[in-house]
């Protein structure tokens, strides 16, 4: 017995067997496309009862156009894409994945982190050029001697900030949201959001996006880091104002690892990619072969759980 349709509107998956095969034992029936307009959307899943979205754009207009939309969820983290605002007027539910690729992401950002402040690809870009110096192209601390700080206190900065421990760094976070004591608690000192851009030798960014966070690292807060300091963004690239950015790099104000950027993919004008002092990498943080069937089936289960009328783990609207 058909008990519902839920539509994909979007995946770059090699397989959608992990959310098709839980969803079809429940009776309810999939249908997936590559949308990549609101028009696709609406053609193919007006009539949905649930969509499962990756990087379409679910726009007022979409959301205006859903007959019996029952829940909307996001693969991953962010939900840029989505119009949370036309959702809630509707009383669509959307939720999110985040409790996926946190160890993924974690190390990926650590591995940014140590690869820079041990100089890795500076080094190598300087033997490769035919110079060899058994001195680093930079002054370069100690771990123990190095303050490794986080803005934003959830699930992948405390996880990156446990990484940090058997290598003697200082842990340190800026968060509105969360006690300092919960973080005293856990080892990681609690700072003013001044005095970490200030004084953290390396800073990594874990925030949502939104318009009190966009551009939150700019010309203003870069002048604030220490000189040399280490930027991470494994976050959302629309937290750094890249071409600040780049230009402080050219400068040699500060150097940079980041894996998501405002455009994606990096175009190919933009000055990072002239920039020696940064690691860029594809917005591949969230990969692991583990990761990816675990983003799909904890998507299904979250919409498995809204049309079953159960209580929803994930909700952000």
């Amino acid at each position: 017995m058909n008990k519902g349709k839920v539509f994909i509107t979007d995946y770059g998956f090699a397989s959608l067997a992990p959310e098709t095969g839980l969803l079809n034992a429940h009776g309810f029936e999939v249908k997936a496309a590559k949308c990549t307009t609101e028009e696709d959307i609406l053609s193919g899943g007006a009539d949905a009862d649930a969509l499962l979205v990756q990087w379409a754009p679910v726009t007022a207009k979409v959301i205006a156009g859903l007959e019996k939309c029952r829940v909307i969820v996001r693969y991953g983290i962010g939900v840029d894409n989505i119009d949370l605002d036309a959702a809630r007027k509707r009383s669509i539910p959307v939720c999110n994945v985040p409790d996926y690729c946190i160890n993924e992401v974690a190390d990926h950002t650590f591995s940014l982190a140590l690869a820079l402040a041990r100089q890795l690809t500076e080094t190598h870009a300087r033997i490769k050029e035919g110079v060899w110096k058994i001195v680093p192209p930079r002054p370069m601390p100690a771990f123990e001697d190095m303050l490794f700080a986080t803005i934003g206190y959830g699930r992948i900065a405390r996880a990156v900030l446990e990484r940090t421990k058997p290598f003697g760094f200082t842990a340190a976070a800026y968060d509105p949201y969360i006690a300092a004591a919960e973080m005293t608690a856990a080892g990681v000192r609690a700072l003013p959001l001044d005095e970490l851009l200030a004084t953290a030798d390396i800073i990594s960014l874990h925030l949502p996006l939104n318009e009190t966070t966009r551009h939150l690292i700019n010309e203003t807060t870069i002048s604030i880091m220490k000189k040399g300091a280490i930027l991470v963004n494994t976050s959302r690239g629309g937290l750094v104002d890249t071409i600040a950015l780049a230009a402080a790099l050219e400068q040699q104000q500060i150097v940079a690892g980041l894996d998501v950027f405002e455009t994606e993919p990096l175009p190919e004008t933009h000055p990072l990619r002239n920039c020696g002092q940064a690691l860029l990498t594809s917005h591949t943080a969230w990969y692991s072969e583990r990761s990816v069937p675990q983003l799909q089936y904890m998507a299904a289960e979250e919409v498995l759980r809204a049309l079953q009328g159960k209580t929803l783990k994930n909700r952000v609207a």
